[in-house]
């Protein structure tokens, strides 16, 4: 499989092509054997390839502010969702359910976010 992606690669730069990545991270910071439901105040949103970022700012139960960063896909995916530049936007309140970061930093990937309209995207 390598020698037939770089060869693949090869030709479409000999030929002035652009070669396709070949390479990707996987979900296994993630546990995607649990969700994790928050409701926060977004702070910023990163709409950009390769992946989409929405950062909130979550009351933990102490009632202490935790900001967390949520990781969504590329750009493509967002926009077969529905998900635009304008979806989100700083100060809004959304829900968002996550499959956390296994090593507990206040993060995760999305599976689904409630927006402020109360529109869901999944």
């Amino acid at each position: 499989m390598r020698t037939t992606v770089l060869a693949g690669m090869a030709a479409a730069l000999l030929a002035g092509g652009v070669a396709p990545a070949a390479a990707h991270h996987s979900h296994a910071m993630f546990d995607t054997s649990r969700d994790v439901t928050l409701t926060g105040t977004v702070t910023a949103y990163s709409y950009r390839n390769p992946h989409v970022f929405l950062y909130l700012d979550v009351r933990n139960d102490k009632g202490d502010v935790v900001s967390w960063t949520v990781e969504m896909s590329n750009i493509g995916n967002m926009q077969a969702r529905s998900i635009f530049r304008s979806t989100f936007k700083p100060g809004d309140v959304v829900t968002v359910k996550l499959n956390p970061l296994k090593d507990g930093r206040p993060g995760g990937n999305y599976t689904s976010v409630v927006a402020a309209d109360g529109k869901t995207y999944e």
